[in-house]
This record gives C-alpha cells, structure tokens and sequence, in this order.
C-alpha cells in the first residue's frame, strides 16, 4: 500500500531502467579511451554548419509545422523513390530516437507480438514493452558472424506478429542484410499486415560497393526511421525523420506533438544543405574515414589480441570475441579498469554474450592505444 504523494512509476516504467550501455559508458574517467557510445568524433560538415550559423544570424527561429519544414519533408520524401511519399508522410522529429518511440508507441498494441533482430539495438525490446507489446527475437547467430537466419525468421512469425524491425547496417554489428535476405523477409510477411520498421540511420555508412538495399523496395506495409546523426557527423544536433504509410504517419505526428511540439527549427533549416553536391562529398569523406579506420582496427586486434573480430560492412562497430576470458560484462568491467570503455554484447540480446561491441569512433592513434589498453586488460584476467 503505498502513501499519499508517495512517487510511484506508472506501470509502463516498471522494471525500466537506463540503458545498460550507459551504465558502462557514462562511467569512464578522464583519461580513458571510449570504445562505448556510437558517435563519430568527426566535425559536421561545414556546408551544414555554415548554413546553421547563417539561419541563426539572420532569421527568426521559432517552431516549426509539428510535422516540420516543408521543404525538408520534400528532401526526405524524395530519397525514398520506391516508397512514393508525400511530403505529408514524413515526420521530421528530434533524432531517429524519438522516430522509433512514435512508431513503436504508435503501432503496439497490449499483447501484440513484435519481432526484434538478436541482436539489436537495445531500445527496441524496452520501448516495445512499453508500448504492451512481446517482443520476440529473431536469430542472427554469432557463429555465422551474425548473418540472417532465415529459418528462424520464417518460424518465428505468426498471426499474433503485428511489427518486425529490420535494421541494416545493424547496430550493434555492423552487419548489412543482403537484398536476397530482405526479399526472403518480405514473402514470409506477405498476407500477415505486419508492418516493418526499418531503422536506416546507418545506411549511409557503408564499405559494400553500393549503398545497402531498403527492405521499402520489397515490401510495401514499411515505415522508414533515419536521421542525420551518424552519417553527418550531427548527433548532437537532433534531427531525424519517420517516413511511411499515412494512417502510421498520422498517428506518429499526434504523439510527436505532445512530445516534442517540433523539431529544433535550426537544426532543420541547417539540414536541408544536407542534399547538396557539397555534403554528398563530404558524405562520401566521412565513409573513407570510417573504412580506414575499421581496417586499422581489424588488423590491430587480430595481431594484438589474437581473438576473433567480425568484419562490418557499415556503421562503425564490431564485434570482438571475448568468450574465453569471461562473460562479456566481467570483461568490460575489467577494460574499463584499464583505461578502456567497451559495451558488454549481453544486452543487445542473447547471440552476443561473450563479445563486446567495439567502436570505431576514434582517430588512429586512439584506436592503437585503445587495443593496448585492452591486451593489458585482457593479459590480466586468469583463463
């Protein structure tokens, strides 16, 4: 029995905590080398950052259309041929964070299923049973290097599946799905009126020849989430987008209201630079510099470390095998002692115990020390 003005969570709260990414992450001391949150340390582009300081400087910068500017529905709509948005299918929301809460929150009903990647991104499963729903977990083993299973993705949708989430390049492995793979997604779901969530904020970082497929082309019930964060250098800044059907869409803008009214008007009007000739080089930069430094990386734990690490092909994690010094959070722990943040691959689900999700956010020379750091780390533990 609880008191009168004794602080109670509402029930969609209980049991929630922070991200266990955060728990590691946000204890790094000064000095220490983070291996831990994915966000570049490349500066935003200066066509985007020129454009911010010129809209700060010379206009008003009130809100926004909840559903944001125009002009940058327009931009978001048209890089989705396939789907055939219209300006008012787009949502132009405070990150791909807030995209994913609406949508989730939008579409999940008490005891609907809800098929998430294992492993996947560790939002996925807490904001599904916010929303009521069961998440339900679809294989991407780690001892196929986290390739789609198929198999287990077909076993595993039913007629209580009411969203699937589909992320490529994946976070947390850096894994791309291939267009054979989406195609096989797309027919097992054909007749069921799930809806996909398509995650793509890391389909601009990639090291495959072309740009990685959107299950979009393969299947129509798709909603597109996405944003500037990872590909522009532009985390901090907030600006993502949700795109798709209209009757989602609608629903979406009414909860993206009362959270967030609108988007930073700056951020918005910066971010239309983002479809220029200008930042497609830069783009094309940042990618290079990524690829680099993932090779360096690569390279560096396979003749340090002498353990395995799988191979990404986007985004800037991977994922190092660590199973034979402990589980991955007793492994991280001792890492953090030694200078080193890593994330522990247990919470993103039950195929990545025993690795830990290293990024490559970081230039050369700390990436070099960084893989020091973690030899000694790991030299220190008792096998």
């Amino acid at each position: 029995m609880t008191r009168m003005n004794e602080f109670v969570p509402p029930p969609f709260l209980r049991g929630i905590g922070k991200s266990p990414i955060r728990h590691i992450t946000d204890r790094a001391k000064p000095g220490d080398i983070s291996f831990g949150l994915g966000e570049p340390d490349l500066p935003t582009p200066d066509v985007i950052r020129e454009a911010a300081i010129r809209v700060i400087k010379e206009e008003q910068n009130g809100y926004t259309l909840q559903a944001g500017l125009p002009a940058l529905r327009e931009c978001v709509a048209s890089s989705y041929p396939e789907m055939q948005l219209s300006s008012d299918q787009v949502v132009i929301t405070a990150g791909s964070q807030e995209s994913m809460y609406l949508v989730l929150m939008s579409l999940v009903n008490e005891g609907d299923e809800v098929l998430l990647p294992d492993p996947g991104f560790v939002a996925y499963p807490t904001i599904v049973r916010m929303a009521g729903g069961i998440p339900v977990f679809y294989r991407l083993p780690s001892s196929r290097n986290f390739d789609f299973d198929a198999d287990d993705f077909r076993a595993k949708v039913s007629p209580r599946t009411k969203v699937v989430m589909c992320t490529s390049p994946s976070n947390p492995t850096g894994r791309i799905l291939s267009p054979a793979e989406l195609s096989i997604m797309a027919d097992a779901l054909k007749g069921t009126g799930a809806y996909v969530v398509s995650d793509e904020i890391y389909r601009d970082l990639y090291y495959t020849p072309e740009r990685p497929a959107s299950i979009s082309s393969y299947y129509d019930r798709t909603v597109v989430i996405s944003g500037l964060s990872k590909s522009m250098s532009m985390t901090g800044w907030r600006l993502g987008w949700v795109g798709g059907p209209e009757e989602v869409i609608n629903s979406a803008l009414i909860l993206h209201g009362y959270v967030t009214t609108c988007a930073s008007a700056i951020s918005q009007k910066a971010a239309l630079s983002a479809w220029t000739e200008e930042a497609s080089r830069a783009r094309e930069g940042i990618r290079n510099t990524f690829r680099e430094r993932r090779d360096h990386l690569l390279g560096l734990i396979g003749s340090e470390l002498g353990v395995r690490a799988v191979k990404p092909d986007g985004a800037f994690y991977t994922m190092v095998d660590i199973s034979t010094y402990g589980t991955s959070m007793e492994v991280a722990e001792v890492l953090l002692a030694h200078g080193v943040v890593t994330v522990p691959g247990s919470p993103f689900g039950e195929e990545s115990e025993g690795f830990l999700r290293v990024s490559f956010c970081g230039g050369i020379g700390k990436l070099t020390e960084g893989v020091a750091r973690m030899k000694a780390g790991l030299n220190s533990i008792q096998r």
